[in-house]
């Protein structure tokens, strides 16, 4: 059996694909890398991190969005504890909720980060307590 590589991309529905957009590029930093225009208008977009690792997809799905609120379906890695104590610092500055950083089941995280449709964005480091 040949092997995967990883994620491609992860794709999430949201409401509105323009608050989407503005949000994710505030509070993650990512950037538009490819944006999907149907009968003229934005439906859709994806975006990626500077260091070219990571591809979200936003598509404008309403109900889709409406259905997913109050759930986390995506995990972001963060390397280090230090590096998820700077996103910690960078959340608090921007005023965006958040859990405290917790242990959790392999290394730390930092939970209870929703974007406008109230979808969960959980941050976890690759790295593994001690």
């Amino acid at each position: 059996m040949t092997a995967l590589g990883g994620f491609h991309h992860v794709k999430l529905p949201v409401s509105d694909i323009h608050k989407s957009l503005e949000w994710y590029r505030r509070v993650l930093g990512l950037e538009v890398a490819i944006e999907f225009v149907e009968d003229g208008a934005l439906r859709g977009a994806a975006l990626r991190d500077a260091g070219q690792s990571l591809m979200l997809a936003l598509r404008e799905e309403p109900e889709r969005a409406a259905a997913l609120s109050g759930f986390d379906p995506v995990a972001l890695g963060v390397p280090t504890l230090h590096a998820l104590h700077a996103w910690s610092d960078r959340l608090e500055a921007l005023g965006v909720g958040h859990s405290e950083i917790a242990e959790g089941s392999v290394g730390w995280l930092i939970s209870g980060i929703t974007d406008p449709d109230g979808i969960e964005i959980r941050l976890y480091t690759f790295q593994e307590r001690p």
